[in-house]
């Protein structure tokens, strides 16, 4: 997500730095997005001079120091887990300027607990970008309790400047893409667990009988189903039974079958897609 979120950035001309704890992994980041923009090019999709410039937009910083300390905006896309997030904005905080917008992908964590505990409540929101980052058109602005309707205004703007479509969510547990987006995946692994049918069967209709560019099974592939779990976690602690996660998610995470990342989800992965 990380990645994807820098190469929107880059391409629409902001100077963006990448951050990552492992060593070489920002660089590595920029290397890859790299090799998919020169695929763009080479399908006649964006120009040499909209690559170079993207590519040219792109530093890897080795501290988020050097990451934050020019920025007018942070987007953390760290894993869903609230003591990290806590940890990473609030570094980001005592380094960027006093002006910066801190903004965390988080799709169901709340801003507002994040804004209080970096200290930092009325300029921190929600940018819950969608996967993939380049090709998804919505862009969720989700507004703590404390968070400066200004600051809404700039994350909304900026959305724009990207291409997208921003929608203003307060924030509530799993906002309105995650709370909906999950719901009717765990009820697709339900089904795929009770043998209503195939995984593929079960996408295919939803792409063909409800227009889903893409089905609840392979997506959660593309989105890790640790992600998926670790909302439906979060959700059902929080809104109730209708959110628990089924049997069957939980054992293919700790059989560290995670989807596309691992090469092994509800599908086999080969080189990126889908078998």
């Amino acid at each position: 997500m990380g990645q994807g979120i820098a190469q929107v950035a880059a391409s629409y001309g902001h100077l963006t730095y990448l951050y990552d704890a492992a060593p070489g992994r920002a660089q590595a980041a920029i290397a890859a997005t790299a090799a998919q923009i020169e695929k763009l090019v080479a399908k006649g999709k964006i120009s040499s001079d909209s690559s170079a410039r993207a590519i040219g937009s792109m530093r890897a910083a080795g501290a988020v120091r050097e990451a934050c300390s020019l920025a007018s905006l942070v987007i953390e896309a760290a894993p869903e887990d609230m003591e990290l997030k806590v940890e990473l904005l609030r570094e980001a905080a005592a380094h960027a300027p006093n002006h910066a917008i801190l903004a965390s992908n988080t799709s169901s964590l709340s801003l507002t607990e994040l804004g209080a505990r970096i200290g930092a409540a009325g300029r921190t929101l929600g940018l819950h970008f969608f996967n993939p980052v380049p090709v998804m058109e919505l862009v969720e602005v989700v507004r703590g309790l404390m968070t400066a309707l200004p600051v809404v205004d700039r994350a909304v703007q900026f959305a724009f400047d990207l291409g997208k479509t921003p929608i203003v969510v307060r924030d509530t547990p799993g906002f309105a893409s995650s709370r909906l987006g999950v719901i009717v995946a765990a009820e697709a692994i339900r089904m795929l667990e009770t043998g209503v049918a195939s995984a593929k069967d079960i996408d295919r209709a939803m792409e063909l009988g409800y227009r889903h560019p893409m089905g609840p099974l392979r997506l959660s592939d593309l989105v890790g189903l640790d992600v998926r779990l670790s909302i439906l976690d979060h959700l059902c602690y929080e809104l109730g039974e209708q959110f628990r996660a089924p049997p069957l998610l939980r054992m293919m995470v700790r059989a560290g079958k995670l989807g596309k990342k691992t090469g092994e989800g509800f599908y086999l992965w080969r080189d990126g897609i889908a078998q």
